[in-house]
């Protein structure tokens, strides 16, 4: 899940000899490898990739879309990250608060973080304490398009000790702070500089949202919009200096583009492939693919605003209608875990769910209970309403088009249709407040793209009564009693046993209610180079452990 200023241009001769080495990869057939490298087309210290996807901003406080977080991993400023064992670590606080460790009061009101000395931001201006400051109170600050304020509207003061360290005083306790607050973790905002923003009243329409300053190993050269994003190595960078000289995210919006752009060798990477194009990628010569259980999941979503999807039987049947086993196996090759629960299977706090089967005669037999009768063109109608549905998606993905066309032949056999409406995916993620078609309440009933649950179990982002856009990414708008509380409840419980109680509660209610069917359990997977070294991905921030990435 915005409108920028004019594109930047390089302002040195770096840029264009970079652009030039990118024309040489692609024109490269054939060679001899040197250097202990298995490829000739390879470019030493250089990882060019692509996701399918494009972008709508480089500030992760105005943007949901998993590539602005891609790249907000490896440049921007945060408190913590997500470590290996998808965990949360200290990045730029020197541990992270607990009450073990004094961080977090009793009452859970009081959360202190400790701040790292002598780090600098790309630009060379020093970081400390009056920049964590700052970047609170513009997630604060109503004018600006953030993704929701869930946790952040329980702070009632923010003290400044000195210049490293920093104290919040919550009215509520709010234990997931410890991913929320400026963590990679999840669609979070990052820690932003004082010395460039502070003059703005809000960060909405500002320059740097196309070429941000941020304290990661890397940092944004330049963007080249609807072609491709430039990093380079961040000398400055607190840890030291990354083995990767620069780093090329290409655009690249269409999958069946994405493919041919591997089999020239234009890529190093293909940035979490699709079952359907899995086989066809891993078979061109000279890459290799890895598979990483995911934290994320594959869902389509009802629109609880409309009349006809507002009732709980209604959803119950489409989701007996659909045969999801058939969509893993015919469209995505096996790759991925049929679940009903949204909690990932690896997580510390999964839920496990008996799977609904496909039946299509249970659900004819419910709809007929429910009075929709079936006319003469073979839709369901009641008091004058019909069940045709608006299918909202991003362009650009064949498969996930194939998705929806085996979809459609389920649903028609149950009684149901729709048309399907294709937007840009800067459209389809933008922000409510900026048109944005995912978060809308009246630009589509039903839609499809995948959440990537967090670390500790906390889904009240996207399913919490207050989250409602634009003050969340509750674009289903559900509201259960029952799961709120729970939702509610997990802030006050800061070990995850505890936790995990709620989390069963909020699924159970997820999985009788059906706002949303769960599609599969996610296998995150990167075909690329065989001359790629040390990635190693986590399951929720893969690109947070890239120091000693190289090519």
């Amino acid at each position: 899940m915005l409108e920028f200023a004019a594109v930047f241009r390089p302002q040195r001769p770096l840029g264009a000899s970079l652009a030039l080495l990118l024309i040489a990869a692609g024109c490269t057939k054939a060679g001899t490898a040197t250097n202990g490298r298995v490829n000739a087309w390879t470019h030493p210290h250089i990882l060019i990739y692509a996701s399918g996807g494009d972008i709508n901003t480089l500030n992760p406080h105005l943007s949901q879309m998993i590539e602005v977080g891609r790249i907000g991993q490896l440049t921007m400023a945060w408190l913590t990250r997500v470590g290996s064992r998808n965990q949360i670590v200290p990045e730029l606080a020197t541990e992270v608060p607990t009450a073990t460790n004094g961080g977090v009061s009793k009452d859970g009101l009081t959360i202190t973080y400790h701040l790292r000395k002598g780090v600098k931001w790309s630009d060379g201006a020093p970081f400390d304490a009056d920049d964590v400051v700052f970047s609170t109170k513009v997630v604060l600050n109503p004018a600006n398009d953030e993704a929701g304020r869930q946790g952040w509207d329980r702070i009632v003061r923010i003290d400044e000790p000195d210049k490293s360290t920093i104290v919040y005083h919550l009215n509520k306790p709010y234990s997931p702070f410890v991913e929320t607050f400026f963590s990679t973790a999840g669609a979070n905002p990052c820690i932003l500089p004082k010395h460039l923003l502070a003059q703005y009243r809000n960060i909405n329409n500002v320059p740097y949202n196309s070429l941000p300053v941020g304290i990661g190993p890397f940092k944004v050269k330049r963007w080249d919009r609807g072609e491709q994003v430039l990093l380079e190595a961040n000398e400055m960078y607190w840890r030291g200096r990354p083995k990767l000289d620069r780093i090329v995210f290409k655009v690249i919006p269409d999958r069946n583009t994405l493919l041919s752009q591997m089999e020239a060798h234009q890529l190093d990477m293909w940035d979490l492939a699709t079952g359907n194009y899995l086989a066809r990628a891993s078979a061109i010569d000279g890459y290799t693919r890895l598979e990483v259980p995911s934290y994320s999941w594959e869902h389509v979503d009802f629109n609880l605003t409309n009349p006809i999807l507002k009732d709980p039987t209604v959803r119950q049947a489409l989701r007996l209608g659909w045969n999801r086993r058939a969509r893993l196996e015919k469209i995505a090759h096996g790759l991925g875990t049929l679940a009903d629960s949204p909690t990932p299977i690896t997580a510390p706090y999964t839920v496990s769910k008996p799977l609904v089967p496909y039946d299509p005669s249970r659900a004819n037999k419910i709809l007929d209970s429910d009075g929709w009768k079936i006319a003469a063109d073979g839709v369901r109608e009641r008091n004058g309403q019909r069940m045709s549905f608006t299918f909202a998606v991003y362009s650009g993905a064949p498969d996930t088009d194939n998705d929806i066309e085996l979809l459609r032949s389920d649903w028609r056999k149950i009684g149901v249709t729709f048309n399907v409406k294709h937007y840009p995916v800067q459209q389809f993620f933008a922000p409510l407040q900026e048109g944005g078609i995912a978060y809308s309440s009246n630009k589509w009933d039903i839609e499809t793209f995948w959440w990537a649950s967090d670390v500790i179990g906390d889904y009240s982002p996207i399913y919490g009564c207050d989250a409602f856009p634009p003050n969340g990414q509750n674009n289903v708008r559900w509201c259960n009693a029952t799961a709120n509380a729970a939702m509610q409840s997990l802030y006050r419980h800061y070990d995850q046993g505890s936790r995990n109680a709620d989390v069963k509660t909020i699924v159970d209610e997820f999985y009788n209610d059906v706002p949303a069917v769960v599609q599969d359990q996610r296998i995150d997977v990167y075909v690329y180079n065989k001359d790629l070294k040390n990635f190693h991905p986590n399951s929720t921030t893969p690109f947070d452990d890239f120091m000693n990435v190289d090519v």
